[in-house]
């Protein structure tokens, strides 16, 4: 799955003028790409995009490993076999897999897929409650999942959930900005990383925001 734009998929991440000078003053790396991307972050933030817990996780999976052009075309094909809206848990099970393969989707996706599905309809994910959940709550009963590991849960918090304090250590594009604006010689690992960002709390997730609108400047 590609690396998030930091607008087109944000929520209600807030920076505000004083969580922003907050964090200009405990790093000054965070100062200097405030500085340079502060008003791209500003204005994509302003492009929220809402929709159902259920649509993001199915758009999550269909997703993985693939390039965001990709992943639209085959999420559009999957929306067609089901009249042109996002299938219900109950249609997803009813519906012949070898159907859904025809979209473009790989075996795996489709069993991962019904596995959503499946908990929906068992009430092991409990959708309408993640909101009241804590981070950990939510990456637990998502990774409960067939297909969603800790990074799509990390996303679902950032992205759809608007959680401002989240960390994606597994994230590639923050391994690689992390290295680039820290002078690091190797990629930080998870342990790294966690040091690194502990000056930005309570607000990772728009540092994260910063970091990944960096990599549009960088070579590579």
């Amino acid at each position: 799955m590609p690396r998030p734009s930091a607008g087109s998929r944000v929520r209600t991440v807030s920076a505000t003028p004083k969580i922003v000078a907050e964090l200009r003053a405990v790093d000054p790396v965070m100062d200097r790409l405030i500085d340079e991307h502060g008003a791209v972050i500003r204005r994509e933030l302003k492009e929220e995009r809402r929709g159902d817990a259920y649509g993001a996780l199915l758009r999550s999976i269909v997703g993985q490993q693939l390039s965001t052009k990709a992943a639209r075309t085959i999420y559009g094909r999957m929306l067609e076999l089901f009249g042109g809206h996002a299938p219900t848990p109950k249609q997803l099970l009813a519906a012949d897999p070898d159907q859904i393969r025809a979209a473009g989707l790989s075996r795996p996706k489709i069993n991962y897929l019904r596995d959503l599905a499946q908990h929906v309809e068992d009430g092991e994910l409990e959708l309408e409650r993640l909101d009241e959940l804590s981070d950990e709550e939510v990456i637990e009963q998502l990774t409960a999942v067939k297909g969603l590991g800790e990074w799509s849960a990390h996303m679902f918090l950032m992205f759809h959930l608007g959680r401002p304090d989240v960390l994606p250590v597994g994230d590639q594009g923050i391994r690689n900005a992390v290295k680039t604006q820290y002078r690091l010689r190797k990629l930080p690992d998870a342990k790294r990383l966690e040091t690194i960002a502990r000056p930005w709390r309570p607000y990772r997730t728009l540092a994260c925001l910063y970091l990944w609108s960096s990599l549009d400047n960088t070579p590579g």
